[in-house]
């Protein structure tokens, strides 16, 4: 990854965005279990298996909630305020949350003209606007699909090739409208 250091953050931005990560990070000793189901339960439109999810909040105490983005250009409002609160929910709510960074998957898709270096330049941009926001980053890690793919590259690339292997592309396509049903904008999975 490309060692430049993320942009400064807006004069004054963050001390206000310290208050407002404190305000929204609250403490979960404080949250009874119907209180961090219900702060969960607000983020999206639809929950699959309601009962999966308070079991989840019952055993686990601190679940894992993963969100990805692909760093492609500048942020849209939507993106930038509405990922904040709710990964700042998550947080409150006891969850540590890991926002996968898509540098590679940019780079396949030609963001930013394909250049890597530009990608993660926007994708530390990103991670800036976001605190500047008020997230919460005390529960936050951001990981890049890069470094995770060249760490693991051993299971990675062997599962890539047998995937490759085994499918096409009439295959894939015929696929696609089953996995489209499953595409949203923002992904959220407790483990």
């Amino acid at each position: 990854m490309d060692s430049t250091p993320a942009p400064e953050a807006a004069p004054g931005a963050s001390s206000s965005a310290t208050a407002a990560a404190e305000d929204l990070a609250g403490g979960v000793a404080a949250m009874t279990l119907d209180e961090r189901f219900a702060l969960l339960r607000g983020i999206g439109e639809e929950c699959i298996q309601e009962d999966e999810l308070r079991r989840l909040l019952e055993n686990k105490p601190v679940p894992i909630c993963y969100d990805g983005f692909e760093p492609s250009g500048r942020m849209h409002i939507a993106q930038g305020i509405v990922k904040t609160i709710n990964v700042n929910k998550m947080v409150r709510a006891g969850c540590k949350v890991k926002i996968w960074i898509a540098d590679w998957f940019a780079q396949l898709n030609n963001k930013m003209g394909g250049d890597l270096k530009k990608i993660q330049t926007v994708g530390r941009y990103m991670i800036e606007i976001w605190k500047a926001a008020g997230m919460n980053l005390d529960g936050v890690e951001f990981l890049w699909s890069s470094e995770e793919i060249n760490r693991r590259a051993h299971e990675y690339w062997p599962i890539v090739m047998d995937i490759a292997r085994k499918n096409n592309v009439k295959r894939i396509t015929r696929l696609l409208p089953r996995f489209s049903t499953l595409a949203c904008n923002v992904l959220i999975y407790f483990s």
